[in-house]
């Protein structure tokens, strides 16, 4: 039996009022191990010092501002959840923090404590669940590491033991290769795909292309709908984009509202036919959300390289993010493709 640790999750509390900072250590220290920071230079000396798994930031602090902060934070420490801590109720704030930042929740003072409990422990759970898959991934590794081991000396009394390690450390990689929101390859995932693309048309000269796909306007959606509405859209997205990919080519979730498509054997047509088909069926359809309809269109951009043209990943990558740009740029819900040494099309 795997043993996964409990344990407190750590929240970094950053406000210059004395009065709130006590309030809040006394409201969380129950459920959490709560570390107080009155500026953001002393956050940022807490976070070189030490891991915090979530920071409940004030909008704002005496020496810069709270988003500054957190927006930072969201480049240094990504693993580290970020809270903003408001006074002021302005949309535009909420807005920044959202689509900026990237903060998971904006809390307005005055706070309701049981609110701002039941945000927190929504948080941490994830926290914990993660680090939880990440735990039972390394242990049983090491496991199979030791019963690969013992098999050399007792085979037959093993062999049972080995395929239920080895089936639990597929299962689990696979998770770790899951983006958890929409249930679709993660990043680390769809990158490998690409990369592993690339390695084989080396040994067998062939057509590539790669595409991203960003939904227009997202931020909207966060801010009419809340980050759960949000959510339901993206996982809506990825069912819809599944449905009319090829069964040859693979796509996964890159990072917030962006998606990459890897479609091998394809040449810049085929590449403008499936962008085109992709664009077209998320414009058509819709998702519900709170008994509203919603509706979308996304901006795609795809990089080709033809058969006989080298290219290595991140010079696809960079061209396919150049493609989106000029879709995005050119008015939204359009395809671009790119080729690699020549004139863009679309």
């Amino acid at each position: 039996m795997l043993n996964v640790t409990r344990f407190k999750c750590s929240v970094l509390v950053v406000d210059d009022d004395p009065g709130v900072l006590a309030l809040l250590l006394a409201q969380l220290a129950a459920e959490f191990e709560v570390v107080t920071a009155s500026t953001a230079e002393q956050a940022r000396t807490v976070l070189a010092q030490r891991t915090i798994d979530l920071i409940l930031c004030d909008l704002h602090l005496p020496d810069e501002s709270g988003l500054k902060l957190l927006d930072s934070m969201r480049r240094t420490t990504p693993r580290t959840a970020r809270v903003l801590l408001s006074g002021t109720a302005r949309l535009e704030d909420a807005v920044d923090a959202i689509n900026h930042a990237q903060v998971h929740r904006l809390v307005l003072k005055p706070w309701r404590v049981e609110d701002l409990l039941q945000s927190l422990r929504a948080i941490g759970s994830a926290i914990l669940l993660e680090r939880s898959h990440e735990q039972l991934l390394d242990e049983l590794r090491n496991l199979n590491a030791d019963l690969e081991q013992r098999v050399a000396r007792r085979t037959h009394e093993l062999e049972d033991a080995l395929a239920q390690v080895k089936a639990q450390t597929r299962i689990l990689e696979q998770m770790a290769l899951t983006d958890t929101l929409t249930n679709v390859p993660n990043r680390r995932a769809v990158e490998s795909v690409a990369r592993n693309e690339l390695l084989r048309r080396i040994r067998i000269p062939s057509s590539i292309a790669l595409g991203m796909i960003d939904v227009d306007f997202f931020k909207d959606i966060n801010t009419a709908h809340k980050l759960s509405g949000g959510d339901h859209v993206l996982s809506w997205l990825a069912r819809a984009l599944g449905e009319t990919v090829r069964g040859s080519d693979s796509f996964g979730r890159w990072g917030g509202e962006e998606f990459m498509v890897v479609a091998p054997s394809t040449d810049a047509e085929g590449a403008a036919v499936l962008g085109e088909r992709l664009r077209a069926h998320v414009e058509a359809s819709q998702t519900f959300y709170n008994n509203q309809p919603i509706g979308i269109t996304v901006s795609i951009g795809f990089a080709v390289a033809e058969a006989g043209v080298s290219a290595a990943y991140d010079q696809l990558f960079k061209e396919a993010a150049a493609a989106l740009k000029e879709a995005k740029d050119g008015g939204r819900n359009r395809c671009v493709v790119r080729c690699l040494n020549a004139v863009p099309i679309g």
